[in-house]
């Protein structure tokens, strides 16, 4: 059967998601909304046989299976009602809201309604991250401390990006560093239990708050990590490391999506690992696609639940906390959910890595 699917947001990244939709045979789109008559026109031109609509109307008024929202994380509360109302499992872009109270209410909305509610963390399914994680167990053992930075110059002016992030609240941790974090608790396979954090803002930076992050982070398991993130660094070539600390030795990432090597304690220089094909943007969709379809086929757990979301959500709560009242802000402040130490469940994308 033909998943049909509803398009909520029509703006840049809805061109990724439209293309790795069409790519697969499992999914078709019926339905197209924006408030834009501009982005519904060219949506329309790739899919004339959609419904297109300025509003949520179409919804539950058109034949549909399920719905994704590829929206800004502010606003999305009618988008949820309307889905959930009509019971359509949804698929979210990252972060599923700008506040945790909000995510924790679309969460339990979706609950309450029977509604497959996931969020769309493409990160975890990169092919250097899999890869990463298969050191860890066959070659250099267990990571217990790491160094995390990333560093961008970010023009959010650039036609190609959306321009929400310019005038959020702390647009860099809830919309870039969301990904680092949820990716930290994926490969340790742990959940935080404290953290250090300032957030600022450089004289120079185009945004209206905070696009800085440094922190300090250590995990239920042990692991202690360092992160730097920044969209406001003032060179324009990108600077990107996350250096693994483990048991026999050390695993670098060079670049976001993959420049990976090892190196045992003793050796003289770097391993490169060799990585699959990759498309940015596009084959990590693709895998996060695919796994969607396959939990609502019945034919796999639902990986990265707007639950599991709420975990990672909490850790840039955390870090506005530390930074906004100078302290270190132990994650049991927000309640047993995010302060267990239950294992983070880990998904699978591995078996179709090769394929990419």
């Amino acid at each position: 059967m033909t998943l049909r699917l509803i398009l909520v947001g029509l703006g840049a990244r809805a061109q990724f998601w439209m293309r790795v939709i069409k790519d697969n045979p499992d999914c078709t789109i019926v339905g197209l909304i924006d408030p834009s008559e501009a982005a519904r026109e060219r949506a329309l031109a790739q899919w004339p046989n959609a419904t297109a609509s300025a509003d949520l109307d179409i919804v539950g008024k058109i034949e549909a299976d399920a719905i994704v929202l590829i929206t800004p994380p502010g606003g999305r509360e009618a988008q949820m009602e309307a889905a959930c109302r009509a019971k359509l499992p949804i698929l979210a872009e990252k972060p599923l809201a700008d506040s945790v109270p909000l995510a924790k209410r679309y969460v339990e909305m979706a609950e309450e309604a029977g509604v497959p509610l996931m969020v769309g963390l493409n990160f975890r399914y990169l092919p250097v991250t899999q890869k990463t994680m298969s050191l860890f167990d066959t070659t250099v053992g267990k990571p217990e401390f790491s160094r995390f930075t990333y560093e961008r110059w970010r023009d959010g002016t650039l036609a190609r990006l959306n321009k929400y992030p310019l005038t959020m609240a702390q647009p860099m941790l809830w919309e870039q560093s969301i990904h680092h974090f949820d990716l930290m608790r994926y490969v340790y396979q742990s959940e935080l239990v404290s953290v250090s954090a300032k957030t600022f803002n450089p004289s120079w930076s185009m945004y209206a708050d905070d696009a800085n992050v440094s922190a300090l982070f250590t995990f239920a398991n042990g692991v202690i990590v360092i992160y730097q993130g920044t969209w406001q660094s003032n060179w324009q070539e990108p600077g990107f490391t996350w250096r693994h600390e483990c048991a026999e030795g050390v695993v670098m990432q060079n670049d976001q999506f993959g420049d990976l090597h090892f190196a045992l304690r003793h050796d003289t220089q770097l391993t490169s690992v060799e990585l699959p094909p990759y498309e940015q943007w596009y084959n990590d969709a693709v895998l996060l696609l695919e796994a969607f379809v396959a939990a609502l086929k019945g034919e796999a757990e639902l990986q990265c639940s707007g639950r599991d979301h709420l975990r990672s959500l909490h850790m840039v709560e955390a870090c506005i906390i530390s930074s906004t009242e100078n302290r270190t802000v132990d994650i049991t402040e927000f309640g047993a959910e995010s302060g267990s130490n239950e294992k983070v469940v880990r998904s699978n994308p591995a078996a179709h890595v090769e394929q990419v």
